[in-house]
């Protein structure tokens, strides 16, 4: 187990060190630039039976105890050491993570976004993936700062490179918003790293009790300042407004895992850090944690309205976007509560937020692709989509995928958002219950809004026809065949789903579908060690 976790953490990086070498003559075969993919798509691959035979392996009648633990003395004058594991909060994450980025190599092997070097695009992908899964992994303060700050690098240069329009202003956005939250974060994580003697996550989630090393000026400080650096990855509104520019710029499988892994670093270092390491500083701030999450819910949900609407001009994966603002909202709004139930809906929120909103961005970048656009007037016109009668497997995926998403019961985003409802029903004790209960009213709300967008969308896209194409949307996207009745003309034809993109999105369909009628077999990995958690490590 010790050798798994070492190898799903290592292999990464050692993946994009060799697809910047040359390859050797046997591997080079016709097209170097197809084998460099095909070396991705097998790292990746091999990562991710790593991380399945790691959670086959899995004690899952103890998930509250670390397991697969290293620990090494690394920087021995700063305390900082080399320490690894995983229990039922961060062992999920880590499947997530080596899924999505199997699925997207697999689908940059058939469908590589235009851009530089091929051999560039696989290491940053692989850099970006060894990144994400550390973070998850290990537990010292330090190392938790240097893996999530690993991140930056490679998905600035795959939406600098690989990205679309406007892709140098969105990457420099991203980067400047996540660097300066990054900053506060770090004198926040060696706060308490100084102040308690040690950087060790895990006997920092055992002593955080009546005799704790942090005062409780030093918590309020250190929560406030790894909050604000978390909430800003997370993301919280209104820190949030990095996120819908580089979504909309960034390539497809840019924005699957900038959607389905890097947004959950932030909320997980809420979980892993903020609740177990400073209690009493999270109390205090809580409430206005929840009250930052409720407005981003129903913000999130009228922005996306407003790109919905006729006429608006909305682009779609802009507006798939500002949808990520409210689910995470649901993701900070049960963290917030302090309770069993409201963390444990987080956490599912997380991984079904993953799988949806990955999928979802799959789906958009493909639409694309086929359409050249993803405006939503003219893909709603008379020449636009109407997928279910020009591509209607497409069309049915998509309209699933938006199904999931606005929360139907029986699929896993329900979970998630009911578990975070009923945690802010009863908050934890000393919480005003009043406060909450009109935060849970506004989530209520936003679940109505997110419902009214995505069947807007859904209409709009996946039916076709039912309105005219505004401003010359139609012809923008191009006609096919003769006039009908001197007015309009024919649809063009577009291609269905085709087998590599069957392969790369089935199976997020297929766990968005086990999660919402098993949620149990999640729940059961995350509730004793949130209950762990939460007691201060008994």
């Amino acid at each position: 187990m010790q050798l798994l976790l070492a190898a799903v953490v290592v292999l990464p990086l050692l993946g994009a060190v060799a697809a910047l070498l040359p390859a050797p003559p046997g591997l080079k075969g016709r097209d170097p630039d197809q084998a460099v993919l095909r070396h991705g798509v097998t790292v990746t691959g091999v990562v991710l039976a790593a991380a399945v035979a790691l959670a086959v392996g899995f004690d899952h009648d103890h998930p509250a105890r670390m397991q697969a633990t290293t620990d090494i003395s690394w920087i021995q004058a700063l305390g900082i050491r080399i320490h690894l594991g995983i229990d039922g909060i961060s062992l999920p994450l880590l499947v997530l993570t080596a899924l999505l980025t199997f699925l997207c190599a697999l689908y940059s092997y058939f469908h590589l976004p235009a851009g530089p070097s091929p051999k560039a695009f696989v290491a940053l992908l692989l850099v970006l993936e060894a990144g994400t899964l550390t973070t998850f992994a290990v537990l010292d303060l330090v190392l938790f700062f240097l893996a999530f700050e690993t991140v930056l690098i490679p998905m600035y240069f795959l939406i600098a490179r690989w990205g679309g329009a406007q892709r140098t202003y969105a990457a420099w956005k991203f980067i400047l918003y996540t660097l300066l939250g990054s900053v506060v974060m770090l004198l926040g994580l060696l706060l308490v790293g100084l102040k308690s003697g040690t950087f060790d996550m895990v006997a920092l989630a055992t002593d955080n009790g009546p005799n704790s090393q942090l005062s409780h000026t030093v918590q309020l400080l250190a929560v406030l300042a790894i909050g604000i650096g978390l909430a800003v990855k997370a993301p919280m509104w209104p820190l949030h407004s990095w996120l819908p520019d580089a979504h909309t710029a960034a390539p497809t499988v840019g924005s699957v895992l900038l959607a389905g892994v890097l947004l959950k670093m932030g909320t997980y270092g809420f979980v892993r850090i903020a609740l177990p390491v400073a209690p009493d500083g999270m109390h205090t701030f809580a409430p206005y944690l929840a009250a930052f999450a409720a407005v981003g819910i129903v913000y999130g949900s009228l922005a996306c309205l407003a790109l919905a609407r006729r006429g608006a001009k909305g682009d779609l994966k802009r507006l798939i976007a500002y949808s990520s603002v409210g689910h995470m909202g649901f993701v900070l709004l049960g963290i917030a509560t302090m309770t069993p139930t409201g963390v444990n809906g987080a956490l599912f929120a997380n991984i079904a937020h993953g799988l949806i909103t990955g999928l979802l961005f799959f789906l958009v970048g493909a639409l694309k692709d086929r359409y050249g656009t993803t405006d939503l007037d003219q893909l709603a016109g008379r020449t636009g989509a109407a997928l279910y009668g020009r591509a209607p497997r497409f069309g049915g995926l998509l309209a699933f995928g938006a199904i999931a998403s606005l929360g139907l019961p029986g699929l896993a985003g329900f979970w998630g958002e009911m578990l975070a409802m009923f945690g802010a029903f009863r908050p934890a004790a000393g919480l005003s219950r009043p406060a909450f209960l009109t935060f849970m009213a506004l989530a209520g709300l936003g679940t109505l809004l997110t419902a009214a967008y995505l069947l807007i969308v859904v209409r709009r896209v996946c039916m076709g026809g039912k309105e005219p194409a505004e401003d010359g949307g139609a012809e923008a996207l191009g006609t096919a065949g003769s006039e009908e009745s001197g007015a309009t003309r024919t649809a063009p034809v577009i291609p269905d789903l085709a087998r590599y993109e069957y392969a790369a999105w089935s199976p997020l369909a297929v766990l968005t579908v086990l999660a919402g009628l098993w949620p149990a077999a999640l729940l059961g990995l995350t509730d004793p060690a949130v209950q762990q958690l939460l007691g201060g490590g008994k």
